[in-house]
């Protein structure tokens, strides 16, 4: 699953850079660190939540 994230996230980055994405907070080319940002609490979340040995 956090690859899944981890691809879905790197692509919306790189869309992001190429043209800016036009959402709330996300309107400049410099605001990609907010997603990086947002990817990592995403794939912190996703770790914390699935469960062990899985």
């Amino acid at each position: 699953m956090t690859k899944i994230v981890s691809a879905i996230v790197i692509l919306a980055m790189a869309a992001h850079l190429i043209r800016p994405l036009g959402l709330p907070g996300l309107t400049k080319r410099g605001d990609v660190w907010k997603l990086a940002v947002g990817a990592f609490a995403l794939i912190a979340l996703v770790v914390l939540v699935r469960p062990e040995g899985g």
